[in-house]
């Protein structure tokens, strides 16, 4: 393990609310980043679909992680964009996070959210450092 991969292992195991979450980043390289989410009862909505919100968190996160192994260090997201391809019903979501671009500023990266396989949400962000 390098010491960019320990330091966002570190801000991730600091995070309450993915903690909170059940949340846990599985994977992470050189601009990439995977999160993963065991669906529980309270990440769903009244229609027993995951949430819109659980969804969207997972896909900022992984963008953020993988923008700022990108970017060499800690970061933010500057904003991002999500698109919902259909409901998530399984047991395991995933995002999958990877930067298509990166400058001295800011990085753009694009994410994959799958539920069990099946693609569910497709993401953008731009990251910036912290």
């Amino acid at each position: 393990m390098n010491n960019l991969e320990e330091l966002a292992r570190g801000i991730f195991l600091s995070q309450p609310f993915s903690q909170y979450m059940g949340a846990e980043l599985v994977n992470v390289g050189d601009g990439s980043a995977d999160i993963s989410l065991i669906i529980r009862e309270l990440h769903t909505q009244q229609h027993g679909f995951v949430h819109g919100g659980v969804i969207s968190y997972l896909a900022d996160n992984a963008l953020t992680f993988a923008g700022g192994l990108a970017l060499g260090g800690d970061a933010l997201t500057s904003e991002f964009k999500i698109n919902f391809l259909r409901p998530a019903k399984g047991s395991t979501l995933c995002a999958k996070a990877w930067t298509l671009s990166k400058g001295k500023r800011q990085a753009v990266c694009q994410c994959k959210v799958v539920c069990d396989e099946m693609l569910v949400a497709i993401a953008q962000g731009t990251i910036v450092p912290a």
